[in-house]
């Protein structure tokens, strides 16, 4: 199994700054997209932005601009950079992981979530 658990959410004024992390941990074969999803109450769970292995990326469109997701293999860590926040970013951000895990006899690849970081953008 994957464990993933985030940091570093909390309240920030508009026009603030915070950065997420989330560490990916347990018996892992191999990490492969790793991402940020938010949601607020009563819609749907959104992309907010995404990282390959490899180092490509994807946002959504209402963060381009203000937001970097960034990661660092080695540490089996994902990050987003949020910058220019506005009370439309007030929602629970999620990490999400495609990756492998090893069995006793082999590995087995899923999809993983953190247990999510509120974020609120208020003055």
């Amino acid at each position: 199994q994957v464990q993933l658990v985030e940091s570093g959410g909390g309240l920030v004024q508009p026009g603030g700054s915070l950065r997420l992390s989330c560490a990916a941990s347990g018996n892992i074969h191999n990490i492969y997209d790793m991402g940020w999803y938010r949601q607020v109450p009563e819609r749907q769970r959104e992309l907010v932005a995404t990282v390959t292995n490899g180092g490509n990326t994807n946002y959504a469109d209402s963060v381009k601009g203000r937001f970097t997701i960034s990661r660092d293999n080695a540490k089996r860590t994902v990050y987003l950079q949020m910058n220019n926040l506005t009370p439309e970013d007030t929602a629970v951000y999620y990490c999400n992981t495609d990756a492998s895990a090893w069995t006793s006899r082999t590995y087995v690849r899923g999809n993983y979530w953190g247990q999510g970081t509120q974020v609120t953008v208020s003055s």
